[in-house]
């Protein structure tokens, strides 16, 4: 089995495309805080689990066959991670998700102006002017 097999049987195995990620393949758009890689390495191949950029539980492997199999034993032994169906709908919306986070933010901005100047009466917030007493 090579890289683009692998790829196949995993859509095939249902297997959330966030889930894994493999150079030149099957790359990630959006990486999520953990999931699993295979990458060629000087000599040979590894797979392992990407969680917090680190690399953790990494195996070496002399074939791609052989981490192509590892890989997807790995994934479709275990159920998939909670939320798993949550990952996939984020991919699929991302770029509506960015807009509506813009516009809560330009929201929360104004709401902000409004409170500083109904609670200061002033443009900016700071100490008042100086009395000189």
């Amino acid at each position: 089995m090579d890289r683009r097999e692998l790829v196949r049987a995993l859509r095939e195995d249902r297997v959330p495309d966030a889930l894994y990620d493999i150079p030149g393949v099957h790359d990630i758009p959006i990486q999520p805080d953990a999931y699993y890689f295979l990458r060629q390495a000087p000599d040979g191949w590894v797979v392992g689990l990407r969680e917090r950029s680190k690399d953790r539980d990494t195996r070496w492997f002399g074939s791609e066959d052989a981490a192509c199999r590892d890989l997807r034993a790995k994934l479709t032994a275990s159920p998939p991670p909670a939320g798993g169906e949550r990952v996939a709908d984020v991919l699929a919306h991302s770029e509506e998700i960015q807009r509506q986070a813009w516009r809560d933010f330009e929201r929360a901005l104004r709401e902000q102006g409004r409170e500083q100047r109904h609670e200061g009466g002033g443009d900016a917030p700071g100490p008042g002017p100086d009395t000189g007493a």
